[in-house]
This record gives structure tokens, sequence and C-alpha cells, in this order.
């Protein structure tokens, strides 16, 4: 028996692996983070990239999920799925690549109502998928604390 490979989940998680790698190439050079003054919370930069991984492939997981359905609700839920990814592509860009502390911390902000609605919309289609986004809707809000935060300090 051979083992038969799925390409649409395969496909699900490597587009916010592409996503998030591409943004991370684009923004340049992020070792900035480490001369910036932060909050006591702010976590080392080796941190940010194993957890941006683990959250891309929770929504990689989490979208093939609901693209599996035959739910006829499927098609907004991914709608809003894609415009949160290229929310979250362009805010590592502004934070970074320009600087922008205040513009980012007003798009996170806006990623974050997405991801929101994101997950009630996955609800409505796959609540597994939902519960799969809900690290990442933390992980926003304590990004927003950080980038809040580095904007006030800086």
């Amino acid at each position: 028996m051979k083992n038969k490979i799925n390409s649409p989940f395969i496909i699900s998680i490597l587009i916010p692996l592409a996503v998030g790698s591409i943004s991370a190439l684009l923004s340049g050079n992020m070792s900035q983070y480490s001369t910036l003054n932060r909050p006591a919370f702010s976590p080392p930069a080796l941190v940010f990239p194993i957890v941006w991984t683990i959250l891309y492939i929770l929504m990689g997981i989490s979208s093939y999920l609901v693209y599996k359905t035959d739910d006829p609700q499927k098609s907004k839920a991914l709608r809003i799925y894609i415009l949160q990814l290229v929310f979250n592509f362009f805010w590592s860009i502004l934070f970074f690549g320009f600087s922008q502390y205040l513009l980012a911390f007003f798009w996170l902000l806006i990623l974050i109502l997405l991801i929101i609605i994101m997950i009630y919309r996955f609800y409505q289609v796959s609540p597994l998928a939902a519960y799969l986004q809900i690290p990442h809707l933390f992980w926003c809000l304590f990004a927003a604390y950080l980038n809040f935060m580095i904007f006030l300090m800086n």
C-alpha cells in the first residue's frame, strides 16, 4: 500500500510559512529588535521565529480543515483568512523594515480584529479550525502590547 500525499494539506501549511518567510526577508534586519528599548516582558529575539513557525503551521492546519469541508460558508471564512495573512505579512515590514511603530500598532489592531472575525467564521465551519487559531490571537494581543510599549519607549 502506497502512502498517499495530501497535497492540499501540505499546500495549506506551506502558504502561511511562505508568507511569514517572505515577510521576514523583506523586513530587513530584524536584529534591530535587540537594540530597541523594550518592556520588561519582552522575550528574546530567538523566541519569535520559533513561535511564528508554530503559529503558521497551526494556521495552515486550521485553513485546511475549513478548506476540506463542504460547508457553503467556507469561502467567506477563507477570504477572511487570506485577508488576515495579508495584514500579517505587512506588519513586520512596517515594524522592522520601516520602523513605523505607531502605524504598525494600528495595523496590528486591525489584524487582531480580522483574526477574531476569522475565528468566528472558522467556528461556523469547523470548531477545531477555530480553536487552532486561538494561540495566534493571543500571540498577536501580546505583540500589540510589545509594539505599543516599544513605540512609547523609543
